[in-house]
């Protein structure tokens, strides 16, 4: 067995935890403000709000 499937498990999985600690991060600095504005604070917390749905409607 090559340690090429392996490689690449590795930077998978660092990928989708790297994406996850994201979109926390997001989730977060949206709970702070306790209001959802038209424009997200932040990139991550537009991702955040990409991720999970969440749609703000003026």
């Amino acid at each position: 067995m090559t340690a090429i499937p392996l490689i690449i498990a590795l930077v998978l999985s660092i990928a989708v935890a790297a994406g996850y600690v994201l979109v926390l991060v997001g989730m977060r600095q949206e709970d702070r403000r306790m209001r959802l504005a038209d424009v997200p604070p932040s990139r991550a917390a537009g991702l955040a709000r990409r991720v999970t749905g969440c749609r703000v409607r003026g």
